[in-house]
């Protein structure tokens, strides 16, 4: 039966190393197939991404030993650069091509379905083809730059000297490609955000592309000095461009950002990058930037294997904007973080002031529902409930201990922002900052609860007094304990629902702010024809000024009030156990519920589990929001917490060394007599 055995597959880079063989000039076929299996000893068998940093050094152990190896694999490189097209590879992998968000997402959902068709000789075909998992460029990506960039160096790849027709696609793909900047440049978006001066006297996005069709006349001179001379100035005009998007940026910190300047500076940098890679090859200089070309083979294996994700296409063109709706955030969410024993004292404070307001808002929601009406519209009272209350502790700077986690997670993602002298950032001040958002929301959670159980029962008391019967009694009073016992109900599950509203509540409420300094709403309202000659000017700038710091919280608690009052209406129209469970509104129910039932006819240990409950419902509220606030943060600035394995010890050793710093803050008396505190 021996042929039934398998034969073991033949790799052709030790195969033609131990015959001697070399690939012939021109046979594609051979040196597609020494491609594949070159890739194939780098690939990383066993599953896990990490080891093909190893076997991509073993590689280079062997191409240094083995010169043969070395020159089959040029050989197999420039067979396909030389025949092949490259202007689609590079002026369209890896780069969004359509104008508008909607058509990008539009053409790669197709895509999904039916990809399109491809030129045989497109260079594109061949990154396919070596690279055919999909999953390739996770272990492509894992590899460093500078190792990547070691192996091109020592394959020594040059296009001095090569054909006509391959300098003329790369000039070609540069022109393509600075045209389109040049054009971007001259968008609103982009334009009005420039300095006056630069708008009207030196344009660099205009300036790059004189520079580059000037280049031409230099390509076919063979003077080799001017070349590198103009390609240089090239150079620089294009770092220009992208200083001017990075100052772009940064004055959208103060202008506010949009979805579509976010998709064309993200368009911008994207061909400029590209661009700096062909000046490159261009220059005539004889010495590609390995570092950036390793880094662009890169990410056209990302784009080859990833090329219809919509996943993917929203996290690279959404990220910029992600970022400013979290700075917004991020800024409201300083002011939740305390940092002395004194702003701890005033979060409690605040905080109780806030659990005052529920405890009203948490009596109005049970009254509401003695009203018989459908159901849309039982839900719309409770969402108006909810809102006003949310709105009142907004505008008398009361501190509502839920709202917290979508702003503070924003503003502990800012602090990794803070980076030492190699670029890292601060991992200990992170740890810091967890601590200081850790008591600041143990201070809002007991300033909450302190009044809302308590002042909730005192009301229920009232309401009894004055009216003659209570607001909730027997079955009724009881089915209000049940719901917050943590395992006769889905009150657990229900919290992560109101988790998920209040992160999205904080998202809106971020998109609305920033969405008021891109739009410049204040000066508008200033300016408005018609509000100009009825209003006072005075009253005018105070009415823009409110809107310009108010308008992004005010539609989130709305957004909030409607989450919350329009869940538990949408569970009894499907037939589905979906609801939710708010802390303070849960102790408010609490309270009610026991006075109707009264302290004599219900367990101590019953009514110790629903506390319990009470404080299990926070927790998942604060945990779904804060994690979920955390991780757009960290998106929106390019991270991931998988990038800093070792913070988790860091924030471990400081929790063992200072465990109280997370519970409340520090108080020491220096010697000058000020607090010290951390």
């Amino acid at each position: 039966m021996a042929w039934l055995t398998r034969k073991p597959k033949i790799n052709l880079v030790y195969h033609y190393r131990d015959q001697g063989v070399e690939i012939q000039h021109g046979d594609r076929t051979a040196a597609l197939a020494y491609l594949r299996d070159f890739v194939s000893i780098i690939r990383p068998s066993n599953g896990e991404p990490d080891t093909a940093r190893e076997n991509l050094e073993k590689c280079i152990r062997l191409l240094h030993e083995e010169p043969s190896v070395a020159s089959n694999l040029r050989r197999a490189i420039f067979i396909h650069i030389r025949d092949a097209n490259l202007v689609p590879m590079l002026i369209e992998s890896g780069m969004a091509l359509s104008r508008s968000m909607g058509r990008e997402l539009s053409a790669r959902l197709k895509h999904k379905f039916i990809p399109p068709l491809k030129d045989e000789k497109d260079f594109l075909q061949v990154i396919d083809a070596v690279f055919y998992e999909n999953d390739d460029y996770e272990w492509v990506e894992r590899i460093p730059a500078n190792t990547w960039s070691s192996l091109l160096n020592l394959l020594g790849l040059s296009f001095r000297g090569a054909e006509e027709i391959l300098t003329e696609q790369v000039f070609h793909a540069l022109q393509v490609l600075s045209t389109a900047v040049a054009q971007m440049g001259w968008e609103r978006e982009v334009a009005n955000y420039l300095p006056m001066a630069i708008q009207r006297e030196s344009n660099p996005f205009n300036q790059q592309l004189q520079l580059v069709t000037s280049l031409k006349s230099l390509l076919g001179s063979g003077d080799i000095q001017a070349l590198i001379q103009h390609a240089s100035r090239a150079k620089d005009s294009v770092d220009q461009c992208l200083a001017q998007i990075n100052l772009i940026r940064e004055n959208t910190q103060e202008r506010g950002a949009s979805l579509s300047q976010s998709f064309i500076l993200y368009q911008m940098e994207q061909k400029l990058d590209r661009m700096l890679l062909l000046l490159d090859f261009l220059d005539a200089d004889d010495r590609i930037n390995s570092q950036r070309l390793a880094g662009y083979f890169m990410g056209v294996v990302r784009y080859e294997n990833r090329k219809y994700s919509i996943r993917e296409f929203l996290r690279q063109t959404t990220g910029y904007l992600a970022y400013q709706i979290a700075e917004q955030k991020g800024k409201k969410g300083n002011a939740y973080i305390t940092s002395t024993p004194a702003e701890y004292r005033s979060m409690i404070f605040s905080a109780m002031k806030g659990g005052l307001i529920i405890c009203f808002v948490a009596i109005f929601k049970n009254l509401l529902g003695f009203l018989k009406l459908a159901p849309f519209w039982q839900g719309f009272v409770y969402s108006l409930n909810y809102s006003a209350g949310f709105i009142l502790i907004e505008e008398t700077h009361s501190t509502l201990a839920t709202k917290q986690p979508a702003f503070t997670a924003n503003a502990v993602a800012g602090s990794l922002d803070d980076k030492d002298s190699s670029g890292h950032p601060r991992l200990y001040n992170l740890a810091v900052t967890i601590a200081k958002v850790s008591r600041s929301q143990f201070a809002s959670f007991l300033g909450n609860l302190l009044v809302v159980f308590p002042g909730t029962y005192a009301l229920a008391w009232l309401y009894h007094l004055s009216f003659g019967s209570p607001i909730a009694e027997g079955e009724q009073a009881l089915q209000l304990l049940k719901g917050q016992h943590p395992w006769q109900s889905l009150s657990l599950l229900y919290a992560c629902n109101t988790g998920f509203f209040l992160f999205l509540s904080g998202l809106i409420a971020g998109y609305v702010q920033n969405k008021m300094k891109f739009g410049r709403i204040g000066e508008r309202i200033v300016r408005h024809p018609l509000l100009r000659f009825y209003t006072k000017p005075e009253k005018l700038r105070t009415i823009a000024h409110y809107w310009n710091h108010h308008a992004g919280t005010i539609v989130g608690s709305i957004a909030l009030g409607f989450f919350l009052g329009m869940a538990g209406i949408v569970g009894k129209i499907f037939g589905i156990p979906f609801d939710i469970r708010h802390i303070t509104i849960a102790a408010g129910n609490s309270s009610i519920g026991l006075y109707g039932v009264g302290y004599n006819n219900i367990a101590p240990a019953y009514l110790f589990t629903v506390f319990a409950g009470v404080l299990a419902i926070g927790l998942l509220n604060f945990l779904v929001s804060f994690s979920l606030s955390f991780i757009v943060a960290m998106r929106s600035r390019g991270l991931s917490v998988h990038d800093f394995p070792q913070f988790f010890g860091i924030l471990w050793r400081y929790f063992k060394s200072n465990p109280l710093d997370f519970v409340r803050p520090r108080r020491r008396i220096s010697a000058i007599n000020t607090d010290e505190v951390t």
